[in-house]
């Protein structure tokens, strides 16, 4: 029996008044010129958490460097790391990367077709596993993100909170019901670019909805009450006095590799002292015993904020010099300053560069924000 939610939908009309308007208002973007299951693969991990505008630019440029499953195995991770600064996330290009290494090493290069084989690997959960399959291989496959809750929850009146894992459930359930069999890829994308176009967050346009007539909150005029999703946890904010440390006998500047696990994980940095653990008093002693690096701090040149989902780092910008002629730490490195663009920094570090002369050639630093 047809669930009570679904009873006084007319699908077969919905569908097709959907699938209409998409196939006349549909935007031109390039993981849309054919259907190669790697490219939508790749655009749908950019587009995690990312804007589609700011996504564009980098998947040219990603796709360029790394045109196929094969190139993007056999790549260097900093190299990936480097085409993917400015995204933020990147934990999805490390992902992405060891991925498509278990392609080439177990598919002969082929992405899976099959929803076990392509859902275990690394990175791709229930949402990029719907959307490669319905939109690169026709299957009637749920692809269910913030985006296509946001519709179905006006749609349908539903009013449980979003944020919670079985109403997500309950959502994949739904469009598995109501999905269009005999063309499942443009009825996926016809729900995302929805909610993207129509069906926004805030006031959304329903008086150029094409499903209005199907959908249940703005017949009760509830639109704006939809989706229901409760406040997270308040992110914890965290100081930090960032050193931009130039050695004076060879002219460099003192970089930081993170560890190759946890948050930013192999990217680079300038150099970052947990401030309110130490006291000011004890800053440069603090770095000597963590490093083996006498140094003196000068002025402070600036501030920024690095947002991530779960804490803030607020950032004191500092210069320092020394004139240490070795560095035994092996997370260290000295570099020319017109080298430091070669290394991959999260936003907030490159945008520092400008503190001390170093080339912006980063892009989209505003758009893309300081998240990972």
């Amino acid at each position: 029996m047809r669930d009570k939610k679904l009873q006084s939908i007319d699908i077969s009309g919905f569908q097709n008044d959907l699938i209409h308007w998409y196939q006349n208002n549909k935007r031109d973007l390039p993981w849309r010129k054919d259907k190669d299951p790697y490219k939508i693969w790749v655009s749908e991990i950019m587009l995690q958490q990312t804007k589609v505008d700011t996504v564009i630019p980098y998947f040219y440029r990603f796709i360029e460097k790394f045109p196929t499953v094969q190139a993007l195995a056999a790549a260097d991770q900093q190299d990936v790391l480097k085409a993917w600064e400015g995204l933020g996330y990147y934990s999805r290009a490390r992902n992405l990367q060891n991925a498509v290494k278990e392609v080439v090493a177990s598919y002969d290069g082929n992405v899976p077709a099959n929803p076990e084989d392509l859902g275990a690997l690394k990175g791709v959960g229930p949402y990029t596993k719907g959307a490669i399959l319905s939109i690169a291989f026709d299957q009637p496959e749920p692809a269910v993100d913030g985006n296509v809750m946001r519709v179905f929850s006006r749609l349908l009146l539903i009013e449980d909170d979003i944020a919670q894992q079985r109403t997500k459930k309950l959502f994949e359930s739904y469009v598995r019901e109501m999905i269009d069999e005999s063309d499942p890829s443009s009825f996926n994308q016809a729900i995302m670019e929805l909610g993207a176009l129509i069906c926004t967050p805030k006031s959304p346009a329903c008086l150029l909805c094409p499903v209005q007539e199907h959908c249940q909150a703005f017949a009760e005029g509830r639109q704006e009450e939809l989706p229901i999703k409760k406040k997270a946890k308040k992110q914890k904010t965290i100081p930090y006095v960032v050193l931009l440390i130039k050695n004076e006998e060879t002219d460099t500047f003192i970089i930081e590799k993170r560890s190759d696990q946890g948050l930013l994980a192999n990217l680079w940095q300038f150099p970052m002292v947990p401030i309110k653990e130490i006291g000011w008093e004890h800053l440069e002693r603090w770095f000597y015993n963590e490093y083996g690096i006498t140094l003196q701090l000068q002025e402070k040149k600036g501030k920024l904020k690095h947002v991530f989902s779960h804490i803030i780092w607020q950032l004191d910008i500092y210069t320092a010099t020394t004139n240490i002629s070795v560095m035994d730490d092996h997370r260290l490195k000295a570099v020319d300053m017109c080298e430091l663009v070669n290394y991959p920094f999260p936003v907030s570090h490159q945008k520092m560069m400008t503190y001390i002369g170093a080339n912006q050639i980063s892009h989209n630093l505003g758009e893309a924000e300081t998240k990972e």
